[in-house]
């Protein structure tokens, strides 16, 4: 059931307020019919965040309802709607997300990423209050979750972050061999300085050899390298 809005409601979501804003004088509104029952509603909208629909998806009992994530993105299919935010009521103004809020909105994400619609947000409102799933960094676990990740997608994920891993590895072997022989290089040019600075002061080969644990041939090689 698609809900108007009102003359004086916002058309533009800029943050959770503005969602519990709207949705309360919903929920006030249905609350004269349906005083007991949890709804679950959903609000469209485009990149910049203008509301393109809210809709009533389902009607459920005093504890519960159940949610299809197909009815869920129908209508943001049709309306080309690019992001959506899922809201529902608990009669008893209790506002604790149960496992079941969790599980569905877990199973919401993974359905709105194989569409291309965001879920941005799931709020649980009373009419005096309401508590998100964002703000508690709910969403955010989530997101990270594999729990309806198809299998195939799981996989290739691993795939994934196996060969990114490979790839770091290799990078920082070659980082490693490249500072080794800059060090290497480094080491070779201040050895020369100082057998030259030694030379400089009338010090024989085989004292500078003795100096440096080298041999007498090493040093003189190292003296007459130009490199």
């Amino acid at each position: 059931m698609d809900i108007k809005l009102g003359k004086n409601d916002k058309r533009y979501i800029e943050g959770s307020d503005d969602v519990f804003s709207i949705m309360q004088r919903v929920l006030l509104r249905e609350n004269k019919i349906d005083k007991e029952k949890e709804h679950f509603w959903i609000i469209g909208m485009n990149e910049a965040g203008y509301i393109l629909y809210i809709e009533l998806i389902a009607l459920g009992s005093v504890k519960a309802v159940n949610i299809e994530p197909m009815n869920v993105y129908r209508v943001a299919v049709m309306k080309n709607a690019t992001r959506v935010i899922a809201i529902h009521n608990h009669p008893s103004g209790r506002l604790v997300p149960s496992k079941a809020d969790l599980d569905i909105t877990d199973r919401l994400i993974q359905v709105g990423r194989i569409l291309n619609i965001a879920l941005v947000d799931h709020l649980i409102i009373s009419t005096e209050a309401y508590e998100s799933f964002r703000s508690m960094g709910i969403m955010d676990d989530l997101e990270k979750s594999l729990t309806y990740v198809p299998t195939y997608q799981v996989v290739e994920q691993i795939r994934k972050e196996e060969k990114k891993i490979a790839r770091e590895k290799l990078a920082l072997e070659r980082d490693k061999t490249k500072l080794a022989k800059e060090a290497e290089k480094l080491a070779q040019i201040q050895a020369k300085a100082l057998a030259n600075a030694l030379l400089d002061k009338g010090v024989d080969l085989k004292t500078i050899a003795k100096i440096m644990e080298i041999t007498p041939k090493a040093v003189e090689k190292m003296i007459n390298n130009t490199q």
